[in-house]
């Protein structure tokens, strides 16, 4: 099947409408039609259920939407890297937990080494960046959380710890260790839905049969750290975060007694995603930046 026929079948899935299509790629309807026809008798499928007007997409045409958006990045990215090397753009995302760490030593890192190379840099939680990663906005990731899907590979790289946090008038502030029952009904301040950090946490608790108060709800390290010093609850954040803090006596690292947060940050990017010489020079080069 032809590029135009799979561009046009990605923009119709896109625009969840072949009018709209059409309007977009300035060509006429029938011709988006057909197109759509011509990939559903080739392959013998049906691509999408016209239902009340409306096209929702198929498993089958789930699966060819996969391949599609990767074959016609990939020839994108040929004609314009053999066009014109220097102007090869790395599409990279991160964690909000990675972007605030680590992102910006490995990207200093990796520039300093291939000054020729554009990055464009995308920070949000761990859910969004995978589906960006599923759609191809994204080339490669750099995350925290753990994975859902079976079409992405997922290979750690960095080691992180979570770490319990209180401020200086919470009663923890004097132990030297809490039980992990001891958190049950505590009040947290937690990250968004949809990040690594909490869903770690979250887990431990409810494989515990402990309930989280979830006190309030930040989609930042900066706006978690400064509600607890200002005393409205406990958090668990990466101890990456918090250095300065603790350092400062501002805010308190609390063990609890027989449990540790390991983690890592894992890069992660499409199984169908062709790694060009760019791309595995990125993930070879985060083994070389030092990151402690």
């Amino acid at each position: 099947m032809t590029i135009r026929l799979l561009t046009i079948f990605i923009k119709v899935v896109d625009c969840n409408s072949m009018s709209l299509a059409a309007k977009h790629l300035y060509i006429s309807q029938p011709s988006v039609s057909q197109a759509i026809s011509q990939l559903e008798n080739f392959y013998d499928i049906k691509l999408f259920e016209r239902l009340s007007k409306k096209l929702y997409i198929t498993e089958q045409g789930k699966q060819l939407l996969s391949y599609a958006r990767h074959i016609v990045t990939l020839f994108d990215e040929m004609e314009e890297n053999i066009k014109n090397k220097s102007n090869t753009l790395l599409k990279i995302g991160g964690t909000i937990t990675v972007g605030t760490c680590v992102m910006s030593d490995i990207i200093n890192c990796f520039n300093t080494k291939y000054p020729t190379i554009q990055t464009q840099i995308l920070i949000n939680n761990t859910s969004i960046i995978e589906s960006k990663i599923l759609t191809n906005e994204l080339d490669i990731g750099i995350v925290e959380g753990e994975i859902k899907s079976k079409e992405i590979i997922c290979i750690p790289v960095i080691k992180d710890k979570l770490v319990l946090i209180c401020n200086k008038t919470n009663p923890f502030v004097n132990r030297n260790k809490v039980e992990l029952s001891e958190l049950n009904n505590q009040p947290f301040i937690l990250r968004e839905k949809g990040s690594g950090t909490r869903e770690l946490f979250e887990n431990l608790m409810k494989y515990a049969g402990f309930i989280i108060q979830e006190k309030w709800v930040c989609n930042n390290s900066d706006s978690i750290k400064q509600a607890v010093i200002a005393g409205h609850g406990l958090s668990v954040i990466s101890e990456r975060l918090i250095k300065n803090e603790v350092s400062a006596d501002i805010l308190k690292i609390v063990k609890i007694n027989n449990v540790e947060f390991k983690r890592n940050f894992s890069v992660i990017y499409h199984k169908n995603k062709y790694l060009s010489q760019c791309l595995k020079d990125f993930i070879e080069n985060l083994g070389n930046c030092n990151l402690v």
